[in-house]
């Protein structure tokens, strides 16, 4: 029998699809790497990372950092006053006169670090948090800019940062996915939709999924409908058929990719309920939380922050937590903290969702010794104006807002940047979000620049051709 093909010249994708076992010796190689835990490798070239994995705090609509993290004396002493500097078009442009912090501004913690009356209970954590003072935007509008924060661009098509976390480290846990956003109560995704957890062009299995943490089931086709011998026999079978077509298909990535993502759904099954059954949590681990608060705001926004620790604990990559709006129910649940009139009122029942539980979060993690490994972000997609829209809200503010990181790679009790004097602009070490998913990526391990995937004949990347490490805040 000749042996002459053999030696025939082919190409990496023809050699895995002729070897037994098509693109799974490749995902074999990422498992045998990680023996014990069963993670699956990712294409990201890893050094000293201080973080393993990534809880994003996601503020949908825009908090005001001039009454939460930024302080401005001048905004009552000017109280009632005209802008004393151009102002850019915003979002409504019904722009009135300067407003002062509706929130007393007060040093806490042994850094000194003045934070407002606004977070009584995050305020308690300020030796912890890198507060960034000097964020910017590119758009202030919703869509664009929940877009932007979450994938570097203002367009459908890009993978969120999560995605590229996921794509880039691989999973630790192979009963879950690397990447979850759990939302509760009336949370859905924020202007932009879905695709701000979406995986763009990089493989399927590297998307957000979506858990509802007080659903029963918490996520759709959850529950088996036949035995697991059953499902295994068809997983069994539609892979070897996918692996025999797409060992000559252009496409034979995206078809690996579909199989592991069959494979973690089968997983989750049993996975999935376990993690959201609290029964095995202590009362008292519930009460710092809140799930037995009466505001069933704060005890739906305290079971995502339970369930967060729950999953970081279980190796998850990158998990998203979603606001639920203040008028539970009802009307503004895409962009709950969008106080264009009202700014008080709203802003103190966003704060009293969510103040509690990230407080219990970080104390939770802190004692269980996961915060040494877990980077905490908290931001919204741009700030808000120092004057007032109409008489008692704010308008949208790209120029200069405030955001915080805690945990792995991050020095707490540090400031980093600031606005001018009535919180318009940011002057001093001006940030982007490019530069922040640099400074998350680099926490890492990661390299943001090394970070690539070739698409369109271009290699892409999160922080696109931008993006400085945030060095002045790390550890």
């Amino acid at each position: 029998m000749s042996t002459d093909h053999l030696f025939l010249p082919f190409s990496r994708r023809q050699l895995l699809g002729r070897v037994s076992a098509g693109f799974g010796l490749a995902a074999f190689a990422g498992l045998a790497a990680t023996a014990g835990r069963g993670a699956v490798a990712g294409p990201a070239v890893v050094r000293a990372p201080r973080a393993k994995r990534v809880i994003f705090l996601f503020m949908s609509g825009g908090v005001s950092h001039v009454d939460s993290f930024d302080p401005k004396p001048e905004l009552a002493a000017r109280a009632g006053q005209p802008m004393p500097v151009p102002v850019e078009r915003t979002q409504f442009n019904n722009n009135g006169t300067i407003m002062p912090a509706q929130w007393e501004f007060r040093r806490r913690g042994s850094c000194g670090t003045e934070i407002s009356e606004l977070f009584p209970e995050m305020a308690k954590h300020a030796d912890k948090l890198a507060v960034v003072r000097s964020m910017t935007a590119k758009f202030s509008e919703h869509a664009q800019g929940n877009l932007f924060i979450h994938t570097g661009f203002p367009f459908l098509g890009y993978p969120s940062a999560g995605a590229w976390v996921t794509y880039g480290l691989g999973r630790e846990c192979d009963e879950l996915p690397g990447y979850v956003v759990l939302q509760s109560g009336d949370a859905g995704p924020p202007h932009g939709g879905v695709a701000c957890f979406g995986n763009g062009f990089l493989p399927s299995d590297a998307q957000g999924s979506i858990v509802r943490c007080d659903a029963d089931p918490p996520l759709r086709d959850i529950r088996p409908w036949e035995d697991a011998a059953g499902q295994r026999s068809r997983l069994d079978y539609l892979a070897t058929m996918n692996r025999r077509f797409g060992a000559g298909a252009a496409a034979a990535d995206a078809i690996e990719a579909a199989i592991r993502t069959r494979e973690t759904a089968f997983r989750m099954q049993a996975a999935v309920p376990s993690l959201t059954d609290l029964s095995g949590e202590t009362e008292a681990t519930k009460q710092m939380y809140g799930l037995d608060a009466d505001d069933k705001q704060l005890a739906a926004y305290a079971r995502q922050c339970l369930l967060a620790r729950r999953l970081a604990e279980q190796g998850v990559r990158f998990i998203e937590l979603s606001c639920l709006s203040y008028n539970l129910g009802g009307g503004n649940n895409a962009n709950p903290w969008d106080n264009h009139g009202k700014l008080k009122e709203g802003h103190e029942k966003m704060a009293r969702q969510v103040d509690r539980p990230i407080a219990a979060l970080l104390t939770d993690l802190d004692q269980r010794g996961l915060l040494d490994d877990t980077l905490v972000v908290w931001a919204g997609e741009f700030g808000r104006t120092p004057f007032s829209q109409g008489s008692d809200g704010r308008d949208h503010n790209p120029l200069g807002y405030s955001i915080w990181l805690a945990g792995g790679g991050v020095k707490g009790g540090t400031v980093l940047g600031s606005t001018d004097e009535l919180g318009y602009r940011a002057v001093e070490d001006v940030a982007t979000l490019y530069d922040l998913w640099a400074t998350v990526l680099h926490c890492l391990g990661v390299d943001h620049e090394d970070l690539t995937f070739r698409h369109g004949g271009r290699d892409m990347r999160l922080t696109d051709v931008h993006g400085h490490v945030l060095t002045k805040i790390l550890a």
